[in-house]
């Protein structure tokens, strides 16, 4: 049996028929992991923890306290702190970090126990590849390597969550956490044809995750389809006084609406009737390439096929998402990173002659090339004499961006548009131009900055690469969007496609 091929909900399925164990599914993906190693999926395995999960996991269910994820094997960002395992942040400056304490995300996925009743039972495979603290658009920035596209092993995975991604593309994991701060869920998942959800700002805790840009941080599900997200995500969400970002009523069962109309008025051949989506002018103008803007456009008619209806809005400040996003991020990743000095844990230099220079020494050999930039732009932004013009008046623009989504939303329910403007590049095409890089977050940064949940969720090829379609909701409709994402991919097979790459 292929398990690689089969979504997480098709494997608490077997795993509830007795089909398969748990402990034979761990041993699978183990297996898979060790043959498909030239992707550079994953940064640690631990396969004897991996087995003793998997073990306890068959015990749940033998004693019928099994969930509805108990024993589905899973892969974890290595930017979510795990016992057992390295947690790198796939940097040089964490290279043989030991976390002493779980993340709440990994905690809440992990097997249950008495101090941890509500754990969803869920195996570890180990932790993903990824852009260095999390700072990269196409996983070229780890300092462990890039990762590659199982699509086209030439191309790049995407990022920061690339990892994540090429694991679950390349059926090295039936799903994994990733984590999104100006579209690191969502465009990696959409260049390796996969869905990937973006949830509100605050739905997950942030506790345990290594900071990059604390207000913009959201952790979110990468897997296979709708419902597989709307699995994890109900088991990620819930509130976590350790987070004080955490919202009071984060947790949910975002599967409720999979199967059910958006409206009372739905016949069963159009279930999205009385849904208004939103297509932004601006989303669909200079810089997107006509295949991706085509298959975008062929999904938001296969949409208005299913009962919706198309209508035009506006987002103004679009384009100015890039220069706000590249002044605020930087300057809360050069105050978060600043715990990196060598002191207490993480790279600490061999020869220095005081602690002025061991803080030098430590940070210039441990920090890469694009996460010392940032800090750099970041501590100039937060500098005397330039912090009014550049972080405040940042701070006033994004205010705007969130109130140009919420006039969009007085007129639609959806805003649907593209992942990225193009379909994956070449491996080091853009990576000595950053702009250039920066510039392919153009149509994700915009949520992050309002704190909006978005998806992406495929919708084509071309030159036989995935594009992926984006599905932006208000605060907190998740529950919505794979509602919606869920009735397309019953009437597409876009998500069923596999990498021709990939045994």
């Amino acid at each position: 049996m292929n398990w690689h091929q089969s979504p997480i909900s098709m494997l608490a399925k077997a795993l509830e028929a007795k089909e398969v164990s748990s402990t034979e599914l761990a041993s699978y993906f183990l297996s898979r992991i060790k043959a498909g190693k030239r992707w550079n999926a994953y940064l640690d395995i631990n396969p004897g923890l991996t087995l003793e999960q998997a073990s306890l996991a068959d015990e749940l269910r033998a004693a019928g306290k099994a969930g509805k994820l108990t024993g589905i094997p899973v892969a974890h960002k290595d930017v979510f702190v795990t016992r057992g395992w390295k947690s790198t942040a796939a940097s040089k400056m964490l290279t043989d970090y030991q976390s002493p304490f779980d993340a709440a995300v990994v905690e809440r996925l992990g097997m249950p126990s008495e101090h941890n009743p509500h754990g969803a039972g869920m195996v570890c495979l180990g932790k993903a590849n990824m852009d260095e603290f999390a700072m990269g658009s196409s996983n070229e920035n780890s300092a462990f390597g890039a990762v590659l596209n199982p699509w086209n092993s030439e191309c790049v995975a995407g990022g920061s969550s690339g990892g994540s991604a090429a694991a679950v593309a390349a059926g090295l994991a039936p799903i994994a956490t990733g984590t999104d701060t100006g579209g690191s869920i969502r465009q990696p998942a959409a260049l390796c044809g996969l869905t990937g959800i973006k949830p509100s700002y605050g739905r997950v805790s942030r506790y345990g995750m290594i900071a990059y840009a604390s207000s913009l941080d959201q952790a979110g599900p990468i897997g296979k389809t709708a419902e597989d997200c709307a699995l994890l995500l109900s088991a990620m969400s819930f509130h976590d006084p350790r987070d004080s970002t955490s919202l009071a009523d984060s947790g949910e069962d975002y599967g409720r609406y999979l199967n059910a109309a958006w409206d009372a008025s739905g016949a069963a051949a159009k279930p999205l009737h009385g849904l208004r989506i939103g297509l932004p002018s601006e989303f669909f103008a200079e810089g997107l390439s006509n295949a991706v803007a085509k298959s975008v456009q062929a999904g938001a008619n296969q949409l208005q096929e299913l009962g919706a209806t198309l209508v035009e809005v506006s987002l103004p400040k679009t384009k100015l998402s890039i220069p706000v996003y590249y002044v605020l991020a930087p300057a809360e990743a050069s105050s978060n990173l600043s715990r990196f000095d060598g002191v207490r844990y993480g790279h600490r230099a061999s020869e220095y002659r005081d602690l002025s220079e061991m803080y030098k020494r430590s940070r210039t050999e441990g920090f890469g090339a694009e996460v010392k930039r940032r800090i750099l732009i970041g501590s100039y932004v937060l500098s005397h004499g330039y912090y009014d013009a550049y972080y405040l008046q940042a701070q006033r623009i994004r205010r705007i961006i969130a109130a140009d989504f919420q006039a969009a939303f007085s007129k639609c329910d959806l805003i649907l548009g593209p992942v990225t403007p193009d379909v994956a590049w070449k491996l080091g095409e853009k990576s000595k131009d950053p702009l250039q890089m920066y510039l392919a977050d153009i149509y994700t940064l915009s949520t992050n900055l309002a704190g909006l949940p978005a998806m992406s969720v495929p919708c084509g090829f071309s030159q036989n690469l995935p594009i992926g379609m984006q599905l932006i909701g208000n605060y907190f409709s998740e529950a919505r969007l794979l509602q919606i994402a869920h009735q397309f991919q019953q009437t597409t097979d876009w998500h069923l496609r596999q990498p021709s790459e990939v045994l």
